[in-house]
């Protein structure tokens, strides 16, 4: 009995890299790629899998037989929130890969705030030589958001550079060797944080989380000269004006913002003038296409052994 096919609907920038993965992966199945133009009116009744990054917004009505939805990226929200979606298992996209890449981002961040890598930069462009104030890691606490994969292992290196570092989440975790909080203890939370991470998914509860509020009850006397808020998590969760008259008021010292409300940032945000905001194109944790296929892969073989599937989404969490 032929094996049933898998639905590619992947809108990543590099197009090359997926055509290149999508070789090496689904041998004994057909591959449906609709990026493809023959595949713009097929028949999708019989797909049973799909794989999926910003999809065409008829593609249920196309594929109404479908078993389950694989993300093409540790982000669900966009897929949550799909008019039509059946009711049927949403599995994440976990990978080491994927890990390491945002821990990389996480660290090099905080090591360009704690260092005043920016500060200096504009001294260079202007031709300025003059020292700054330099704390050490140890001297600087990081509070990270979002306690998942993600964050659990960026706080390890961020430990292992010498920041103190402690968590939060919405409902309490313990974990060795850092204190935690959860909702009842946010406040208590940013008070001792100078270094804020956002690692959080978007829910319901997380959007617009990020605002003038939450940044007002920060540590204000740390040795940043100000708290400093790095956003690698999800664009909806923060307010982008709220950072920006937050900038400018000096209730931020700094930001570094990988995610924005909308995507790409606009010729006209505020955030552009920002002299203390270091702006990257949502490019911490790239998805490694070959991770992603070989991970569908496995999951789609375990389902079809009658096995559970791994990293499947609550939906009432939104995560």
């Amino acid at each position: 009995m032929p094996k049933a096919p898998v639905l590619i609907d992947l809108k990543f920038p590099d197009r090359e890299k997926v055509v290149s993965a999508m070789s090496g992966f689904f041998r004994n199945r057909t591959v449906i790629d609709l990026a493809e133009p023959e595949n713009a009116k097929r028949d999708l009744s019989d797909c049973r899998y799909a794989v999926l990054w910003k999809p065409e917004a008829d593609l249920f009505q196309r594929a109404p037989n479908l078993d389950v939805l694989f993300s093409g990226g540790a982000g669900v929200d966009k897929v949550l929130a799909l008019e039509g979606l059946p009711d049927v298992p949403l599995v994440r996209f976990v990978d080491p890969t994927l890990t390491r890449r945002m821990s990389e981002y996480v660290v090099l961040q905080c090591l360009a705030h704690l260092r005043r890598a920016g500060l200096y930069a504009r001294q260079q462009r202007d031709r300025i030589w003059r020292e700054w104030p330099q704390p050490e890691a140890a001297d600087v606490t990081i509070g990270v958001m979002g306690l998942g994969a993600l964050g659990l292992d960026a706080a390890e290196k961020l430990k292992v550079m010498g920041f103190k570092v402690i968590g939060w989440s919405r409902s309490q975790k313990t974990i060795d060797g850092m204190e935690t909080f959860d909702q009842d203890g946010l406040d208590v939370f940013l008070a001792k944080t100078d270094i804020l991470v956002g690692l959080l998914p978007l829910t319901g509860q997380t959007t617009g989380l990020f605002n003038l509020s939450l940044f007002s009850k920060l540590k204000a006397d740390g040795p940043l000269g100000g708290p400093v808020f790095i956003n690698a998590g999800r664009g909806g969760s923060q307010v982008e004006l709220d950072i920006v008259a937050a900038l400018k008021d000096r209730v931020l010292a700094a930001v570094s913002l990988d995610v924005f409300e909308t995507e790409p940032l606009s010729a006209e945000s505020l955030l552009w003038d920002c002299e203390n905001a270091i702006l990257t194109p949502h490019i911490a944790a790239d998805t490694d296409v070959e991770a992603l296929f070989a991970h569908v892969e496995y999951q789609i073989e375990r389902f079809e052994a009658g096995e559970a599937l791994q990293h499947t989404v609550d939906r009432q969490s939104g995560y």
